[in-house]
């Protein structure tokens, strides 16, 4: 039972607008269809906050993130890259399939102006939104990527971030079977990995990948610029499978964290979401 002093406490917090993360909640497992964003309505961000670095949560100046009316006939997330950040979910979640669709935009940014168009989607967000830096002002928060970027779609970064008043880092780990190259390659040896030990590359990343605009190796999976793309993440105990377009193109095993919030990027180039749910595991 909340005292007086902590009901007082938490009403000024609703007051000012607030939404303080449960660290001791439990993440939430899927039973049935839970739709983040079904692709029909029109301004509709409920379950998700914005996030942008240095401005903080849920201040969104130059709208980056907007629901537009019509988008390929039907209402989509429009994140328009200007401002680095994400939209991160208000909860977090365990054993899920995530089925989702995206395609770019034209519009690209500063430094990334002329850069491969970049993106992604941030699993298993552990830890104090913009840890990433250790002002806690940092555009990301400490997890696995699944990485969406022209050449190097279903690659992972593992992100590392901080923890307040400790110096200790929040490191996540996995292991991925791996060619010389980090590549993953289901016959290779297995091998764990942490932040700041490099990219962990898909099954058939082209090693000749450039950072340019509109780059696409021999065997990239993406459909051309301007149609929409099939991605799905399984996020099985601590197990991560990626597909893309229906294809696997990544597995890793001793996921750590195995769960958390889920994050999606602002990074430099216009990006529409559509369609985003979490379906239940096939048991």
């Amino acid at each position: 039972m909340l005292t007086p002093r902590l009901r007082f406490f938490s009403m000024l917090l609703l007051l000012a607008g607030f939404v303080a993360i449960d660290a001791t909640a439990a993440p939430v497992v899927p039973d049935k269809a839970i739709v983040l964003y079904d692709g029909k309505t029109v301004n509709d961000l409920s379950q998700f906050y914005t996030w942008l670095g240095p401005l903080g949560r849920d201040q969104d100046p130059n709208r980056v993130f907007t629901v537009v009316d019509r988008i390929d006939g039907a209402p989509a997330i429009r994140v328009s890259g200007q401002d680095w950040g994400g939209i991160t979910t208000r909860q977090e979640f365990a054993n899920y399939k995530l089925v989702l669709e995206f395609r770019w935009g034209a519009v690209t940014w500063g430094s990334r102006q002329d850069r491969a168009r970049n993106s992604g989607i941030l699993l298993h967000c552990f830890g104090e939104d913009g840890n990433y830096k250790d002002d806690f002002k940092g555009h990301w928060v400490s997890s696995v990527e699944y990485e969406i970027l022209e050449g190097r779609m279903g690659d992972i970064i593992l992100v590392g971030g901080s923890q307040r008043g400790s110096t200790e880092k929040i490191l996540p780990r996995l292991v991925m079977k791996q060619t010389a190259e980090r590549i993953w390659d289901p016959k290779g040896q297995p091998k764990e990995f942490k932040p700041g030990m490099g990219h962990l590359h898909w099954q058939h990343w082209d090693p000749a990948w450039k950072d340019v605009l509109n780059f696409r190796g021999p065997r990239d999976l993406d459909r051309p610029l301007g149609e929409w793309n099939l991605a799905e993440a399984i996020a099985d105990g601590d197990k991560l499978v990626y597909f893309l377009n229906g294809v696997k193109v990544m597995e890793v095993t001793n996921v750590w964290p195995s769960s958390g919030r889920i994050l999606f990027q602002s990074e430099g180039a216009e990006i529409f979401f559509r369609r985003i749910e979490l379906h239940p595991l096939a048991r």
